[in-house]
C-alpha cells in the first residue's frame, strides 16, 4: 500500500524558516510524537496481520471491498488528522487494515517450506534497511527533501508495471518490480526522515504514516522476493 501523496502534508512554504519553521523545542516534541506513533502503528499493523492470517481465505475473497475500505480510511485520515481522538481512531483503523490485507501473502508464505523463517528474515532485513536509511538520512549532508516529485513519478511507474504484470504473470518481471520497490522505498525512508526532522510535515500523524508505509512496502516486497525464490527452489 504505497499509493498516496507524500507531499500533501507539507505547507506551501515549509522551508521558509523565518515564518513557518518550528522552534527547537517544538521540533523535538514533534519528532518524538512522530516516532511514538510510528512504533504504535507497527504494533497495530502486526495485530491486524495476526488476526488476519487465520482469515486469509475470506480476506482474499473480499479483497476488493476491503481494499476500498483501506483507501477510504487513508483518505479519511487526511480530513481528520487535526481532530484529537478521532484522528487516532482512523489512523489505527487504517494501520490495522494494512496488516489485515497483508494476511493472504503471509498465509501463502507460511505454506512454503520454511515459511516462518522467510517471514522472519524478511522482517529482519527490512528493519536493517530501514534503520540504515534512517541513520543515513540524519548523518548525510545531502538534501533529499526536494526529491518528492521524481520519487512519486517512479512510484507510479512501478504501480503501472505491477498492473501490467497482473495480466502477464511474469515471475522475472515480478522479481524486478519487487527489487525496485525495495530500492525506491529505501530512498523514501531517507526522504521522509529528513522531512520529519526538518518539521516539514503538518502533523506527527503524517510523518508516522509515511514511515509506516515505507516499512510496510519494503517488507512486502522482500516477502515477495523471498517467496518467489523459494518457489523456484
Amino acid at each position: 500500500m504505497g499509493l498516496y501523496d507524500r507531499d500533501y502534508a507539507r505547507a506551501e512554504h515549509a522551508f521558509e524558516f523565518k515564518n513557518t519553521a518550528k522552534s527547537d523545542t517544538q521540533l523535538i516534541s514533534f519528532i518524538k510524537e512522530t516516532y511514538k506513533l510510528f512504533a504504535a502503528s507497527m504494533m497495530a499493523g502486526a495485530v491486524g496481520a495476526y488476526v488476519g492470517v487465520p482469515l486469509a481465505g475470506t480476506i482474499s475473497a473480499y479483497y476488493i471491498p476491503l481494499f476500498i475500505l483501506e483507501i477510504a480510511l487513508l483518505i479519511g485520515l487526511f480530513f481528520v488528522k487535526r481532530k484529537p481522538g478521532i484522528n487516532l481512531i482512523v489512523m489505527f483503523s487504517f494501520v490495522f487494515m494494512t496488516g489485515l490485507m497483508l494476511a493472504p501473502l503471509l498465509s501463502r508464505t507460511l505454506g512454503l517450506s520454511g515459511g516462518g523463517v522467510i517471514i522472519g528474515n524478511a522482517f529482519a532485513m527490512t528493519s536493517v534497511v530501514f534503520g540504515a536509511m534512517s541513520f543515513y538520512a540524519i548523518k548525510t549532508t545531502k538534501d533529499f527533501t526536494g526529491y518528492g516529485k521524481p520519487l512519486m513519478i517512479a512510484l507510479f511507474v512501478v504501480i503501472g508495471f505491477s498492473i501490467v504484470n497482473i495480466f502477464i504473470g511474469s515471475p522475472l518481471l515480478a522479481i524486478g518490480i519487487s527489487a525496485v520497490v525495495v530500492f525506491l522505498f529505501s530512498i523514501l525512508v531517507i526522504y521522509d526522515t529528513q522531512n520529519i526532522i526538518r518539521g516539514a510535515y503538518e502533523t506527527p500523524i503524517d510523518g508516522a504514516i509515511a514511515l509506516y508505509l515505507d516499512f510496510l512496502n519494503i517488507f512486502t516486497a522482500l516477502l515477495h522476493l523471498f517467496g518467489l525464490f523459494k518457489g523456484d527452489d
